[in-house]
């Protein structure tokens, strides 16, 4: 399968080894991946900061760049529910919004060729052993975005499940958000800052080597807040894990 790749503005600025496994693991599982290098940020930031007028420019682009016919992906694939989410059940409400009716439909057919990377794995490529090995205490947190949004449910966790010498241990309290919530985080800060306590808090108390996640921005947030804790657990992307293998590991 020909697979495009939505890296995220985070993981092109700021983690970029999580599109590097992203990479690594889909292409240990046979397929080819793409990396359109046009794409840019898909807006989800301005849109839920209530700039719906300049978010749309991005979407138009977001869609050209992905509907080009030089990519000619089968399906489309980011390492991010929330940026995943954003494509799918906000692009083409954007785009309609504006009155821009062909925009809409050229995102709709975009936003049904995208998905998260669990999605991707389980539902499209029918995988959850993906010969993964990962000889660490691991805890899983699932983002909102991937929970509400995508509606993911254990899709990580089968995935997780299947990784060799991983011992994967429970969250209390999972569900709960860590906080950060794109802008949230800066607007809303005293409660931010004490919504991420309770989630260090629970994270600590597996006794985990390292938290995971699939969204690089909620790993972002935990993991600087276990760093000013100077705690030993650090936050390692699900994509990471799911590339790792004991020969990568030597």
């Amino acid at each position: 399968m020909r697979i495009a790749l939505f890296v995220t503005c985070l993981v092109d600025a700021l983690y970029p080894r999580v599109g590097q496994a992203t990479t690594e693991l889909l292409e240990r599982l046979g397929h080819e991946v793409v990396f359109p290098a046009g794409q840019t940020c898909c807006g989800q930031m301005h849109t839920n900061t209530g700039y719906a007028r300049e978010a749309v420019e991005l979407v138009r682009h977001h869609v050209d760049v992905f509907d080009d016919a030089d990519v000619a992906a089968d399906v489309i694939v980011t390492p991010s529910g929330s940026c995943a989410g954003s494509v799918r059940h906000q692009h083409a409400a954007l785009a309609r919004d504006a009155g821009d009716d062909a925009l809409a439909r050229r995102a709709e057919a975009v936003a049904a060729r995208t998905y998260e990377l669990s999605e991707l794995l389980v539902d499209v490529l029918g995988v959850e052993d993906v010969g993964a090995y990962y000889p660490h205490r691991v805890t899983y947190h699932p983002t909102c975005h991937s929970l509400r949004v995508l509606r993911v449910g254990d899709r990580p966790l089968r995935l997780l499940r299947q990784v060799a010498g991983m011992t994967l241990l429970e969250l209390p309290e999972a569900e709960t958000c860590c906080g950060f919530g794109g802008t949230f985080a800066v607007k809303n800060a005293p409660t931010s800052t004490a919504m991420l306590a309770d989630k260090m808090r629970h994270v600590l108390g597996t006794g985990a080597e390292v938290a995971t996640a699939g969204d690089a921005s909620c790993l972002m947030h935990i993991g600087g807040g276990l760093t000013r804790l100077r705690a030993a657990t650090r936050t390692v992307h699900l994509a990471e894990i799911l590339a790792s293998t004991q020969a990568t590991l030597r």
